[in-house]
């Protein structure tokens, strides 16, 4: 099973096993990570669940759709890692994919 890293901003990592063909949203609400709300569900409706991805991992991801690319425009302190974990599937590809919390206060 994957592993994928969660980094807090004070750099607390965990890292947890995240089933292939879980979003690395799913991961983190299964598991308790903090600041990762995903209000919507996972329905790319909130950008409660955004996250930087770390710069190695970038550009092995799928790239972002318009979606999801209109919905970080809501998002605080959006970067150009920024993306949204419930549009992140994980694949066994993924394994040790690290990203770090974003503020998501709704």
């Amino acid at each position: 099973m994957p592993k994928v890293i969660y980094q807090q901003a004070n750099g607390e990592r965990r890292t947890i096993d995240v089933p292939v063909g879980h979003t690395v949203m799913e991961g983190a609400v299964d598991n308790g990570i903090q600041g990762i709300l995903a209000e919507c569900g996972g329905a790319c409706a909130c950008a409660t669940c955004h996250a930087y991805v770390d710069e190695a991992w970038v550009g092995r991801l799928k790239p972002m759709d318009d979606m999801e690319d209109a919905m970080l425009d809501t998002a605080e302190e959006r970067r150009p890692e920024s993306r949204l974990t419930c549009q992140i599937e994980v694949t066994d590809g993924l394994d040790g994919l690290v990203v770090t919390v974003a503020p998501n206060e709704p």
